[in-house]
C-alpha cells in the first residue's frame, strides 16, 4: 500500500514537472485550450501506464512531447475535412528540395513594442498563432516549435512537400500582419 503511494507522488510530481510543456504543445496545434486540455489528459494516461519505465528515463521530455504531438495531430486529423481541399493547392512557383520558404519582413510600425518582456512577446505570439487557419498553423508549430524537417511535416500530415512549404511562407506572413497590427516587430521577437 505504501508502495502504491509513493508511486502516486511521483507520478504526480512527474506530472507537474511535464504539464505546461504537454499543454502549449497541444495548444499551439489545436490553437484551442480545451482540445489542448483533452489532449493533455490523454498523454498523461498513457505516461501513467508508462511510468515504470519514464520514471527513471532522461528521455521522459522527449517521450511526452512526442507523445503530445502525435496525439495531437490524430486528434487533428479526425476533424480536418477541409484539408484534401487544400493539399490539392500548389505554390506557383516550385521550390527546390531543401529550400527554405522566405522569411516574413516584418514592418515597423509607429508604435514599436520594444519594452515589451519575453513573457508578454510569448503571449502575443501564441495567441496570434491561433488566429491562423489550422492548415497553416499546424505546420508552421511542426516545424519552428517542433523542429520537424519539411518532408516528415508532409509525410506526417499526408500533404505535398509544396502544399507544406507554402502553407509555413503563408503563414509566416499572416502572423507577420498580425502581430504588426498590434505593434510587434521583427527586432521584439529576436530579444
Amino acid at each position: 500500500m505504501q508502495t502504491q503511494l509513493t508511486a502516486a507522488a511521483e507520478f504526480v510530481t512527474f506530472m507537474h514537472a511535464y504539464q505546461d510543456m504537454v499543454f502549449s504543445t497541444a495548444a499551439r496545434l489545436t490553437g484551442n485550450d480545451a482540445q489542448a486540455e483533452d489532449i493533455a489528459q490523454e498523454v498523461f494516461l498513457r505516461a501513467y501506464e508508462n511510468f515504470t519505465m519514464l520514471r527513471s528515463s532522461s528521455t521522459a521530455g522527449g517521450w511526452l512531447k512526442t507523445v503530445a504531438t502525435r496525439l495531437t495531430l490524430n486528434h487533428l486529423s479526425r476533424y480536418r475535412k477541409r484539408w484534401r481541399f487544400f493539399s490539392e493547392l500548389r505554390a506557383d512557383t516550385e521550390e527546390g528540395d531543401g529550400a527554405e520558404a522566405p522569411e516574413a519582413a516584418f514592418p515597423t510600425p509607429d508604435t514599436a513594442a520594444a519594452e515589451l518582456d519575453a513573457t508578454a512577446r510569448h503571449r502575443l505570439i501564441e495567441n496570434a498563432l491561433r488566429e491562423l487557419p489550422e492548415h497553416q498553423r499546424v505546420p508552421l508549430v511542426l516545424y519552428h516549435f517542433e523542429e520537424m524537417a519539411y518532408q516528415d511535416i508532409a509525410t506526417e500530415l499526408r500533404v505535398s512537400l509544396p502544399k507544406v512549404k507554402t502553407d509555413i511562407q503563408r503563414a509566416r506572413l499572416a502572423l507577420a500582419r498580425i502581430l504588426s497590427r498590434r505593434g510587434l516587430v521583427r527586432e521584439d521577437l529576436e530579444q
